[in-house]
């Protein structure tokens, strides 16, 4: 899997509710043109949990047609172990590249080897490699480093995004997958420096949808000019933390309509897009860095 930056992607509507595929379009050139690696389809900032098992499979299904270059994967987050192989499995046939895939979160009281476990059933029925994903917040699960280092045995397990927010897990992940050869994704923007310092492989982010150019060339300067990365990110970070502090996903979609990216900023209920006041610090910010 390539290094880089692949942005947590929103969901555009049409008029009617529906996944909207010409915005799709207009978001991969985006993406594009930011120069990421790939792309990662209905996680958290995609509404996820908002898209039916069936919708999730067509949306990367089109998406692959779209992508021009970039990798696809596709976020799963379902306590039902069936519907989480058969998406592993419509995303195989659909040739994205691969899933990120989050635990159970619906069984917070399960255990460290209920847990694990689970995730062995996936990886032994998929036939696309595995992001595994830690996103305690939502889930309400921590995935150890211990079992991380369990599952990377396996082959099918591609690596992990952590979006925990605990920069402890810089270096305890990071030591659970040495030698491996598994990849490293952090999906706390602030956090990205730390984590290419570890040697991680970039970032999964929201914020990438906005800044995508900015993040993309931090990690690219960060394999041959490394003082040029760090002086990018010093000036990124306070927009990345002004982003983050909005609700999200909705406002990253709202800033991507208002920055003309993408025709609407509707998202399905029970979100509701901001108003314009509550985004106006990150919407400056951001039109100072891509003017």
């Amino acid at each position: 899997m390539k290094s880089g930056v692949y942005p947590a992607a929103v969901t555009p509507f049409s008029a009617k509710g529906e996944v909207d595929f010409t915005s799709i379009a207009r978001l991969m050139a985006w993406y594009k043109a930011g120069r990421c690696s790939g792309v990662v389809l209905a996680g958290t900032n995609g509404e996820g949990p908002s898209l039916s098992a069936v919708e999730k499979r067509d949306l990367v299904k089109g998406a692959v047609g779209l992508a021009d270059g970039l990798d696809v994967i596709l976020g799963i987050a379902t306590p039902s172990l069936d519907e989480a192989i058969w998406l592993c499995k419509q995303s195989y046939s659909a040739g994205a590249h691969a899933v990120l895939v989050m635990p159970p979160g619906f069984f917070k009281d399960a255990g460290d080897e209920g847990i694990a476990k689970w995730f062995e059933a996936v990886l032994n029925s998929s036939p696309i490699p595995v992001l595994i994903y830690n996103f305690p917040s939502r889930t309400g699960i921590t995935i150890p480093a211990e079992t991380m280092a369990r599952l990377s045995k396996h082959d099918q397990m591609m690596g992990l995004k952590d979006s925990s927010g605990n920069i402890e897990n810089i270096a305890g992940y990071a030591n659970a997958l040495q030698g491996t050869g598994k990849c490293l994704f952090v999906g706390d923007e602030t956090l990205l420096l730390e984590a290419l310092k570890g040697g991680w492989t970039g970032t999964i982010s929201g914020a990438a949808n906005v800044l995508p150019g900015w993040l993309s060339q931090i990690v690219l300067d960060w394999q041959s000019d490394r003082e040029s990365a760090e002086t990018k990110f010093a000036i990124v970070e306070p927009v990345l933390r002004l982003i983050r502090s909005c609700p999200q996903p909705a406002s990253n979609k709202r800033i991507l309509f208002e920055m003309g990216v993408l025709p609407s900023a509707d998202v399905r209920l029970p979100l509701e897009s901001p108003p314009i006041e509550r985004l106006q610090a990150a919407l400056e910010a951001v039109n100072k860095l891509t003017r």
